[in-house]
């Protein structure tokens, strides 16, 4: 399940078979969403639904299956409700008639190992109350709200949302600029977006328009122009740019074209350090050097779409990185957020690509096995740039900025 193009909050509902999560879905939309049924195991796979509510905005609220699903199909629904846990950015756990024991202990680990803040709700309240004494136990172990309601009764439902807007992270709903610490009012920036077999038909790629957007908010100038015509222009331009973005892939070209004296960096880079594990790719970059024969390196694409014959991370990447080593290397390649084939120590390395659509939590927890296992991790732009010799002036721009604003560390 990928959160894809949607940026607006991701809601999680868990909770047992039968709890009443599709019932709660429908009460904080206030309209019929969700499917309910008193047949435990009625929602089978996580289904998105985009909606507004009020007092907290657009959202996208997650339905679960039962986390305490039997069998072998069942055992396959938690995993896919547990792979949902990744792209969440607030958890609501359902439970009901005083049930609180190891199968939801298991899932609030999950939610502090992934840094998801949460609320419980005791749902069906109508029929069985919420005790006193569990809700101060849980209050006070888990330092959280815990709500005791019955989904059909609305001013109770209002409560779960006032929770929700008070607990839902400001960084579910903004993030940092990609470039606005480095330019100041008037400043030109300009950017090499190369035109070829992988640009899209009639339009620009995703972080090339929100370099330009980014630019024009911080009162910028953008340029843009082809890496053919750097040369000639860059020489004509006065003043002369305060920053040059490149597409990763004419790297060289860009670097060779572009004074020293310039700061020059990839839209790929600019990625890593708004929603990437900026600090652990610096840290990840350097092992390519470090690559022997044999070594697996894993590929993560944040989508999927279709692989031209000349791909940026299925064949220029691996080409590259031969090069540059010398040595055989092997390839897998994932997208979108789909299961890491294998478990993440058969890898030496892991190269993630920019990330333009997803966000910065789904990337860190994508991330995340790996990092805690000590296996390096990079971004594409990085890894382009580290082959080709121009590491230390690609990540120049950002480093002494990523020390002074912990936004981005």
């Amino acid at each position: 399940m990928s959160k894809g193009k949607d940026t607006k909050p991701h809601i999680g509902i868990f909770g047992r078979r039968n709890n009443g999560k599709s019932s709660l879905i429908n009460a904080l939309a206030g309209q019929e969403l969700a499917i309910v049924s008193d047949v435990a195991g009625t929602t089978t796979d996580p289904v998105k639904k985009s909606m507004e509510i009020a007092g907290i905005g657009p959202v996208i609220l997650i339905d679960t299956a039962g986390i305490d699903d039997t069998g072998d199909l069942g055992s396959k629904r938690v995993a896919k409700t547990r792979e949902a846990l990744k792209i969440i950015d607030l958890a609501i756990l359902v439970i009901t008639d005083n049930v609180f024991d190891g199968v939801e202990e298991d899932l609030v680990a999950e939610f502090s190992d992934k840094a998801v803040p949460f609320l419980i709700v005791h749902n069906k309240n109508d029929l069985k109350p919420l005790s006193a004494s569990l809700k101060e136990n849980l209050a006070e172990k888990y330092k959280i709200p815990v709500i005791d309601l019955s989904a059909t009764f609305q001013p109770e439902v209002e409560a779960v949302i006032s929770a929700m807007r008070k607990l839902i992270p400001e960084s579910a709903y903004t993030s940092p600029s990609l470039l606005g610490d480095l330019i100041s009012y008037g400043d030109v920036v300009l950017l090499i977006t190369p035109i070829d077999i992988e640009a899209p038909e009639g339009r620009m790629i995703l972080p090339q328009v929100q370099a330009i957007r980014d630019i024009l908010d911080h009162d910028g100038i953008a340029v843009v122009c082809k890496e053919r015509e750097v040369d000639s222009f860059i020489r004509r331009m006065n003043p002369k740019p305060a920053l040059v973005i490149t597409d990763s892939q004419v790297f060289l070209k860009a670097d060779a074209s572009v004074p020293g004296e310039i700061p020059l960096t990839s839209f790929s880079i600019l990625l890593a350090r708004q929603r990437g594990d900026f600090q652990n790719y610096l840290k990840g970059t350097p092992h390519i050097s470090n690559l022997k024969d044999g070594d697996r390196i894993l590929i993560l694409e944040s989508c999927t779409h279709h692989v031209s014959c000349d791909d940026i991370g299925r064949v220029k990447i691996p080409r590259w990185l031969g090069n540059f080593t010398g040595k055989k290397l092997e390839y897998e390649v994932v997208s979108g957020l789909s299961k890491i084939p294998g478990t993440i120590q058969d890898y030496a390395m892991v190269i993630q690509c920019g990330g333009c659509m997803i966000t910065r939590k789904q990337i860190i927890n994508r991330l995340k096995p790996a990092v805690d296992a000590g296996i390096p991790v990079t971004n594409y732009g990085m890894a382009i740039a580290w082959v080709h010799g121009i590491y230390n002036r690609a990540v120049a721009p950002f480093t002494k900025h990523n020390n002074e604003n912990s936004d981005y560390l």
